[in-house]
């Protein structure tokens, strides 16, 4: 406990799934968070979620540049610096056969998951405490090349890619960066996107995971937790993935 005590910490995407998880976790290991998202009604649910005393949630998209000068304008006007950055916005837009993807389909996708990413570091720099972690929230899609997802997958190897180079554009700072990789996670989105086809779905996949299920929320909030804590303060650039094992046996 307590591994974050003092701390702030800013989750892009935190009012539902995975990110509403990290955000949950950490505030559980002492830090205060600030969480985004689009929807501002789930922001509010998110922070009774959270605790309203230790999370301040600024509606907006990481895509858009404004909307993240004025999220880091609301932390800076706090007064505070920030320790750990989850880069944690992210969508699958842009699914299709690649004969078929439009321009428009095209930015969408690309556009939360890989400029979201960049821009969210990149006004954040000014920002950072020397030594901060950032957590850059990729997917097990950046190393496959499932069919119908050339955008969604292109963007999320992207975003690994990112966590290496920001490691060496920060490196003066001593701040570390590193990407995290989900599997198949049970979240609203996953749950959205099975359907009726949901149990269906987690007999298919718990065949071929093999930790034999799908994994929680929960499960790569811890993860999230190790990368921005100390226990991790000998690792930058690496990608840890958090899949049951799918994509690496």
């Amino acid at each position: 406990m307590d591994q974050l005590a003092g701390k702030t910490a800013v989750i892009t995407g935190g009012s539902e799934g995975i990110g509403l998880a990290i955000a949950r976790r950490f505030v559980a290991e002492g830090a205060y968070v600030y969480i985004t998202g689009r929807r501002p009604a789930a922001l509010e649910r998110a922070a009774e979620l959270i605790g309203p005393d230790q999370v301040t949630g600024v509606p907006g998209d990481a895509a858009r540049p404004a909307d993240l000068d004025r999220l880091y304008a609301t932390v800076a006007g706090d007064g505070r610096a920030i320790d750990v950055l989850v880069a944690n916005a992210g969508g699958g837009g842009g699914a299709g056969p690649v004969a078929e993807i439009t321009e428009e389909q095209f930015d969408a996708g690309s556009g939360l998951t890989f400029r979201g990413t960049f821009f969210t570091v990149q006004r954040a720099v000014p920002l950072l405490a020397d030594g901060a972690a950032i957590v850059l929230v990729s997917s097990i899609a950046g190393a496959n090349g499932s069919a119908g997802h050339s955008v969604y997958n292109a963007s999320k190897a992207a975003v690994r890619s990112l966590a290496r180079t920001f490691t060496n554009d920060l490196k003066h700072r001593h701040v570390r960066v590193n990407a995290l990789s989900p599997g198949p996670i049970e979240t609203d989105g996953f749950t959205r996107f099975a359907g009726d086809r949901i149990e269906e779905l987690r007999a298919e996949l718990a065949r071929d995971l093999p930790v034999g299920r799908v994994g929680r929320p929960d499960e790569v909030a811890s993860a999230a937790l190790f990368l921005a804590g100390p226990e991790s303060s000998f690792i930058a650039g690496t990608e840890l993935v958090v899949d049951g094992g799918l994509s690496q046996v």
